[in-house]
């Protein structure tokens, strides 16, 4: 007799095979001649899953015979994992174990002792879950979930498995399966870059509706402290103190590509026949991450992590954009010279671009097409020059115009932006070296990351649901999701299953 040969006469994948027979039965009956190619789809589909189902639970069937013949050959000496001995065995303890294929039963050997809990090797064999649900039912939930809403997701489980998880466990598996990016993401070893690469790092921040346990302190008493001039609904410039920021931070690589401010923006009357803009820097290896639970200051720190180990040596140029934010500048330069790194830090020139367009209203009439040739000429020298000068240039516009207070608050508001950034707009040197000037990266990413999913009309998130999102949504978006499943479902064995004591029981399955 072989090894894994059965007793004559015992056939553990009996049921399956009578399962299989019969499907094959049913779809040589001449009335399932009479079905349309989606009738049939829809029957082998579900009897299909059926027999899947019911190979894994022979299967299991099977490990539980070998590991009863196993024990009764060679009764091992078994010890828990705080160290104790479990003298006492008993055969057929189950549990259940909801699978891609359906719910099956897990029927093994369990090792005891008096006031100690059990021990079950077969656990670690089969590197069982900590709860019900498999790791490919988990998998499975937070593709669904990632990507759409958890009523959503739970449907979409149902139509290729069945019913086998609910939406709150479903909710709970999702929490679960991010619990290691930090550790990941830490082991991590990352690409190196030629020292003439610039290394680019961009932080912004989006709010989220969170429900009034998962605010923020100062935001929950703001939302206590408010009148509301309505009973039903917000008056004009109330604020409904429902968000917490969440702030997402991105590094790319990019190779230097040298521009001119035509190249960015188009002259009036347009370019000239032939005279195509030159490229602007393409950005590659794009890592994201990003929190709804920690603040800025805790995002900027892992960028700067992860930044440095592109660059450990420091050999490159680190240019970072930004739209302004005092508090998220004032970090970045903290944390900068913490580190001993010095950045290039650039006004997102789109940012400018949108002040400069407030001003334009200040001295033409809403619809005027000529108020894009003058954002037009005002930008180009912005791009060339210096911000202080195009600053004073459009203040002594507005002193000239004599402008009433009203119709020059957005002339006053451009003027006050550039002056106050305007050592963060030498955007001709910038240009001239090949940076790029522009943060679509990290406002692409928060429209994807946090307004495609965490904002969906009428959600409300509670602070672990939101932060597992945001962070599986980051790992598939850096294209790690693959990977990190693999690294989480290692990690889960090892936290389960220390492997300090697997030696001492071995399986013949």
């Amino acid at each position: 007799m072989g090894r894994y040969d059965m007793p004559s006469g015992s056939d553990c994948f009996e049921g399956a095979t009578t399962l299989f027979a019969a499907l094959v039965e049913d779809l040589t009956d001449p009335a399932t001649a009479e079905l349309g190619h989606h009738q049939l789809e829809e029957l082998i589909d579900t009897r299909g899953r059926e027999v899947l189902r019911q190979l894994f639970q022979d299967h299991l069937q099977l490990r539980e015979r070998r590991e009863a013949e196993a024990v009764r050959a060679r009764r091992p000496l078994v010890v828990g994992p705080e160290g104790l001995v479990r003298p006492r065995l008993e055969w057929g303890h189950g549990r259940l174990l909801a699978t891609v294929f359906g719910t099956v039963t897990v029927s093994r050997c369990a090792w005891r002792r008096l006031n100690a809990p059990n021990v079950h090797p077969a656990d670690a064999a089969l590197s069982l879950p900590r709860g019900r649900y498999s790791h490919g039912l988990a998998r499975l939930a937070v593709l669904e979930a990632t990507r759409g809403s958890f009523d959503a997701a739970r449907a979409a489980i149902v139509r290729r498995c069945g019913t086998v998880i609910g939406k709150r466990q479903i909710e709970q598996e999702v929490v679960h399966a991010a619990c290691d990016i930090d550790a990941f993401y830490d082991a991590c070893v990352v690409e190196p870059c030629t020292a003439d690469t610039v290394l680019v790092i961009s932080v912004d921040g989006k709010g989220v509706v969170m429900r009034p346990e998962a605010l923020r302190e100062a935001t929950r008493q703001a939302a206590a402290k408010r009148a509301h001039t309505f009973r039903t609904r917000l008056a004009a410039g109330e604020k409904s103190a429902r968000k917490r920021m969440a702030t997402l931070g991105v590094v790319y690589d990019a190779k230097p590509a040298p521009r001119r401010p035509h190249d960015v923006i188009a002259p009036p009357g347009g370019r000239p026949a032939g005279d195509a803009p030159r490229p602007a820097p393409v950005a590659r290896a794009k890592w994201l991450c990003g929190s709804v639970v920690h603040d800025a200051d805790h995002v900027i720190s892992r960028v700067f992590d992860h930044a440095e180990a592109r660059d450990p040596v420091r050999r490159r140029r680190w240019v970072v954009l930004v739209d302004g934010a005092r508090h998220q500048l004032e970090v970045l330069q903290a944390e900068a010279e913490q580190r001993g790194i010095t950045l290039n830090i650039v006004i997102d020139i789109v940012h400018a671009l949108e002040y400069m367009w407030q001003a334009a209203w200040s001295f033409h009439a809403s619809g005027d097409p000529a108020a894009e040739a003058w954002v037009a000429d005002h930008a180009l020298a912005l791009l060339a020059g210096d911000a202080v000068e195009v600053a004073d240039a459009i203040e002594a516009q507005a002193d000239q115009a004599q402008l009433t207070d009203d119709k020059r608050r957005g002339a006053d508001r451009c003027v006050n932006y550039l002056h106050t950034n305007a050592v963060f707009m030498q955007y001709g040197q910038a240009l001239t070296a090949g940076w790029p000037i522009a943060s679509g990266v990290i406002e692409g990413a928060c429209r994807h990351l946090i307004a495609d999913r965490l904002d969906v009309t009428g959600s409300r998130w509670g602070l672990e649901g939101a932060e597992a999102v945001l962070k599986l949504r980051a790992t598939a978006a850096n294209g790690h999701l693959e990977t990190y499943w693999r690294f989480h479902v290692a990690q889960e064995h090892q936290r389960l299953y220390p492997t300090r004591d697997q030696h001492r029981y071995a399986l013949t399955a």
